[in-house]
């Protein structure tokens, strides 16, 4: 192997080093047997969700899990791997990945890391059950405004009682 070959494999060792370093959302596939549409609709939830989204070789993965501090996820690097990375929403790419292997049986979810956190196919598939976070949100502003809510009818059925009684 030529210096140069080896030097452009240590660049993109360092890239996708980087980008695991960098992420707080990261999903490794196997999406071997995805027919060219599904694989651009896959692509395309990914990209609009903010998810980037490459298939890389074992080796480098390998190399880049271990000098980014994943040692433990280069057991997964077994077979083609495609690696799904968001440095916005932790569970971005474990929702998309995981919806979408729910109507396409070829793609399936080998392992993952969320913020930090080495999680298994199962601990992805939990946490893509989760609603988004805007969801979460919405949940708890609706939790925080009930007992104000509830002060507000309670305030107003005392003055219509009162109200009927004075008439």
């Amino acid at each position: 192997m030529s210096e140069a070959t080896i030097a452009k494999k240590a660049e993109l060792v360092d890239v996708v080093a980087q980008k695991f370093a960098d992420a707080s959302g990261i999903v490794v596939a196997d999406s071997r047997g995805l027919t060219v549409g599904q694989d651009t609709e896959l692509r395309k939830q990914l990209r609009e969700a903010g998810v980037e989204f490459k298939v890389i070789k074992n080796s480098i993965l390998r190399r880049a899990a271990e000098k980014a501090g994943y040692a433990d996820l280069a057991d997964q690097f077994v077979g083609p791997s495609a690696v799904a990375f968001s440095n916005e929403d932790a569970i971005a790419p474990a929702k998309v990945l995981s919806d979408f292997a729910k109507t396409a049986d070829a793609l399936e979810v080998k392992a993952g890391v969320i913020e930090g956190k080495i999680s298994s196919k199962e601990e992805i598939a939990a946490i893509a059950s989760l609603p988004s976070r805007e969801g979460l949100l919405s949940m708890l502003l609706s939790v925080l405004q009930a007992p104000v809510r509830n002060v507000a009818y309670a305030v107003k059925a005392v003055a219509d009682k009162k109200e009927e009684d004075a008439a």
